[in-house]
């Protein structure tokens, strides 16, 4: 079977619609959880052990728990107890369930990877908590947490391909239904691999840019 540029000129404008979807879960999706991971972190560190007990738990669950089973728990069995939600929420739902946890373990770590003897410093000339976060602590862990942070940004980016199965008109189902219309799956299915791969080089690119935008030069 020949290569048909023709095919990827007929449904590119049906894929690009598909993109704006995808794109629209995961950045939903990052920006919640890089929020809720923030604050999830800082209860997993807080000095009160049920606090942190709660904390762990939810990680736990969520870092062990596939997404996949996340999407059908919420998007199929929610509606028996009550809870029914657009496919597109419960996506973004779905998705920022899982990721809050692995966001909240990469913040946790770029926290707890500060010196004790600079918060020692900070308690010493009287910053409270939240000043001491935001002046001292925040802005040195990010400098750790940019290459995981980003990294994890990525996976969200294709595992958003998972969305299809709730039916979400995202990159990937709109390929595979072009593919059962048109039988044309090297042609569909390798332009939505590059459009994936286009997306994620985008964050590593950002992420190489920070790096070095953030770096500090070694005393």
């Amino acid at each position: 079977m020949s290569f048909d540029f023709g095919v990827i000129v007929q449904y590119f404008p049906l894929l690009l619609q598909g993109t704006a979807v995808t794109i629209a879960v995961s950045v939903l999706s990052i920006v919640l959880a890089t929020f809720f991971g923030l604050i999830v972190s800082l209860l997993r560190i807080s000095a009160n052990k049920w606090v942190r007990g709660v904390s762990f738990a939810y990680i736990w669950v969520m870092r062990g728990t596939p997404l996949l089973l996340v999407l059908y728990f919420i998007y199929f069995a929610g509606p028996s107890v009550g809870v029914r939600m657009p496919a597109f929420v419960s996506a973004v739902v779905g998705i920022t369930l899982v990721s809050t946890a692995y966001k909240a373990e990469i913040f946790r770590a770029g926290v707890q990877a500060i010196p004790n003897g600079q918060i020692d410093a900070a308690n010493a000339v009287g910053m409270g908590y939240l000043l001491r976060m935001r002046r001292i602590i925040l802005p040195q862990a990010v400098k750790i947490i940019i290459p995981p942070y980003v990294s994890n940004c990525t996976l969200m980016v294709k595992d958003s391909a998972l969305v299809s199965v709730i039916t979400v008109s995202d990159l990937m189902l709109t390929s595979t239904q072009i593919v059962s219309s048109t039988f044309r799956a090297l042609e569909i299915l390798g332009l939505a691999g590059l459009i994936y791969l286009i997306l994620t080089s985008v964050l590593m690119a950002i992420q190489s840019y920070s790096e070095k935008r953030l770096a500090t030069p070694f005393r």
